[in-house]
């Protein structure tokens, strides 16, 4: 049951039609884990926090510096050299008391990708590492966890959701992309609009509202902002669906 306060403070959600209370209940008994405190995870986390999921969890084993405040708008200068899950964690409590944030600092790896995942609802994939999107998407098939795939590079973005027995990241590349973040960009606004998308896959797929982008990759070029919706399906190649 929501509270006269969370009423007030979710009041423009109570109005949408096809949410209401219902939806909103979900979001509070709703968990998500976000992968990455930086460029996507930054809006990711904001408005996450500002929807009312109950728990959410970040995990970054990096710290802030001051060359990722051209895009990491959930840190601020007197927080260069803290852990980025921590400063996420403070601007999140910051914006929505109460709401329960996990900061994870640290790096996950094949020994602890899989009992993180199990604990949450849905996750969130907003890394810049190929290798750390592998490790993410295997880990929630094998888990049966939804995942919001996402990357951006330069002016582009694109970002699918992965349900339980649809495609996967893998069926996407056949091998690693060829791409450099740092010689690369982004245009920091382009990282704001896509992590913006994968917090509102989150939220329809928590609150039970809208269709998400399951077997279909959304990719748009902010210079041109042209979107292109792409149908996906599973890979007969794929490991995760032989």
């Amino acid at each position: 049951m929501l509270t006269a306060e969370e009423r007030e403070r979710y009041a423009r959600h109570l109005a949408l039609p096809d949410f209401g209370e219902e939806g909103q209940l979900r979001l509070k008994n709703g968990s998500v884990l976000v992968i990455g405190a930086g460029g996507l995870g930054s809006p990711v986390c904001l408005y996450l926090a500002a929807a009312g999921i109950g728990r959410i969890g970040v995990a970054d084993g990096d710290v802030v510096d001051l060359s990722n405040l051209q895009r990491q708008v959930i840190h601020d200068t007197p927080r260069i050299g803290m852990p980025k899950a921590l400063s996420a964690a403070r601007t999140m409590e910051a914006l929505n008391p109460d709401i329960v944030v996990e900061p994870h600092v640290g790096m996950l790896t094949t020994e602890n990708i899989d009992r993180m995942v199990e604990n949450y609802d849905f996750v969130i994939d907003a890394t810049d590492s190929f290798a750390a999107k592998l490790l993410i998407n295997d880990a929630c098939v094998r888990a049966s966890r939804p995942l919001s795939h996402g990357a951006i590079w330069r002016y582009e973005g694109q970002t699918m959701t992965v349900a339980p027995g649809a495609a996967c990241v893998r069926c996407l590349f056949a091998e690693e992309p060829e791409l450099s973040a740092v010689t690369a960009g982004p245009l920091g606004a382009t990282a704001g609009m896509l992590g913006t998308i994968q917090a509102a896959e989150a939220i329809k797929w928590i609150s039970g509202v809208g269709q998400p982008l399951v077997n279909t990759l959304l990719r748009f070029d902010t210079l041109t902002m042209g979107f292109v919706r792409i149908h996906v399906e599973p890979s007969p190649d794929c490991p995760n669906h032989k």
